[in-house]
């Protein structure tokens, strides 16, 4: 077994409405509340830190997962969204959804399209941040896949 260590520094001067800094290997930034919970919106949060982390984590194990399936890729972005409930101020991020579109070159063949759809799917089953968050926040995937 191999075990990989990921280190993170963290300072926060004062109260709720405050800014603190955080380090982490090349990420470096402020933190704070953001605007939507009445904090101060500076750098980011845990809200936006858990989002980039679940969709770092699902496009970078698709691009994987193409590659080694040898499929003539053209191109692939994401976009991600959170949702996150208030009820009684307790706050819980509910769901987040996954927006791949990804197209595959001209001459890709519809065998090739299939795997795609598969690997899809799979990679989201497959990324570690979606497998920590498995049980406690929902992963959809609304994907556009064609061939260009």
């Amino acid at each position: 077994m191999t075990i990989h260590t990921f280190h993170l520094n963290a300072s926060w001067q004062g109260g709720r409405n405050e800014v603190g800094m955080i380090e982490t290997g090349n990420l470096k930034t402020e933190i704070s509340i953001p605007p939507e919970m009445d904090g101060p919106g500076a750098g980011t949060n845990p809200d936006e830190m858990l989002l980039g982390a679940a969709a770092t984590c699902y496009l970078i194990t698709v691009a994987a997962m193409i590659e080694r399936a040898k499929l003539p890729l053209a191109h692939i972005s994401l976009k991600s969204r959170g949702e996150v409930d208030v009820t009684n101020g307790v706050y819980t991020y509910l769901k987040i959804v996954h927006s791949p579109k990804v197209r595959l070159q001209h001459h890709a063949t519809e065998k090739e399209m299939q795997k795609l759809e598969k690997i899809i799917n799979k990679a989201e089953s497959s990324c570690m941040i979606s497998r920590a968050l498995k049980g406690n926040v929902e992963i959809e995937l609304e994907e556009d896949l064609a061939i260009e």
